[in-house]
């Protein structure tokens, strides 16, 4: 059974994959020196995928509107 497109998403899987294809595997391999020309890629080593942590930007606290809207209010309380 297939998808519809109105519920595929346009960017693909968003989530990290723990599961790579044999041709990123041995992509994988080449980065880190392991992987020869020659050999078989059939019972490859295995490959740790790490997962991507993205941070949450920080709000901007306020503005400068915000800033001179606050700075009556300071002064009233003294």
């Amino acid at each position: 059974m297939t998808i519809d497109k109105s519920l595929k998403s346009r960017k693909g899987i968003v989530r990290a994959r723990n599961v790579l294809t044999r041709a990123e595997q041995i992509e994988k391999l080449r980065e880190m020196d392991r992987w020869t020309d020659g050999v078989s890629p059939i019972g490859l080593p295995k490959v740790r995928v790490y997962k991507v942590v993205v941070k949450k930007k920080k709000k901007k606290e306020k503005t400068e509107e915000g800033e001179v809207a606050a700075a009556p209010k300071k002064a009233a309380k003294k």
